[in-house]
């Protein structure tokens, strides 16, 4: 996400507010990647891999709502689509990932980050 914040800077008011609920979030998102609850797909979601909590659930959607509100007015700023922005932040969050965390390739198969 910081990576997009420049992006972002003339974009809708909400975009600050929508950064500032994945920050406060981003200790559960982590905590459920370490679970290995979670992993990150390739389309540049999180995605339930194992057993997840009501409240695990939660967490997921309203990640994934706000990413893909962020990945919308990165798309309509840079006049491409919304899936094109999640899967080049795919690439990135994959690069970026601590090891262990479950990545999906772009071939559809997931490992654990090495």
């Amino acid at each position: 996400l910081i990576l997009f914040l420049p992006l972002l800077a003339n974009a809708a008011d909400d975009a600050g507010t929508i950064n500032r609920r994945m920050v406060a979030r981003l200790p559960a998102v982590d905590a459920l990647k370490e679970r290995k609850v979670v992993g990150e797909n390739n389309a540049g979601y999180l995605e339930v891999r194992g057993t997840a909590t009501a409240d695990d659930s939660k967490v997921v959607s309203a990640e994934n709502a706000d990413r893909k509100a962020i990945y919308e007015l990165i798309a309509k700023q840079q006049s491409t689509s919304a899936d094109a922005v999640g899967r080049a932040r795919a690439r990135q969050i994959a690069e970026r990932s601590k090891p262990g965390v479950l990545i999906q390739g772009p071939d559809g198969k997931w490992s654990e980050k090495k």
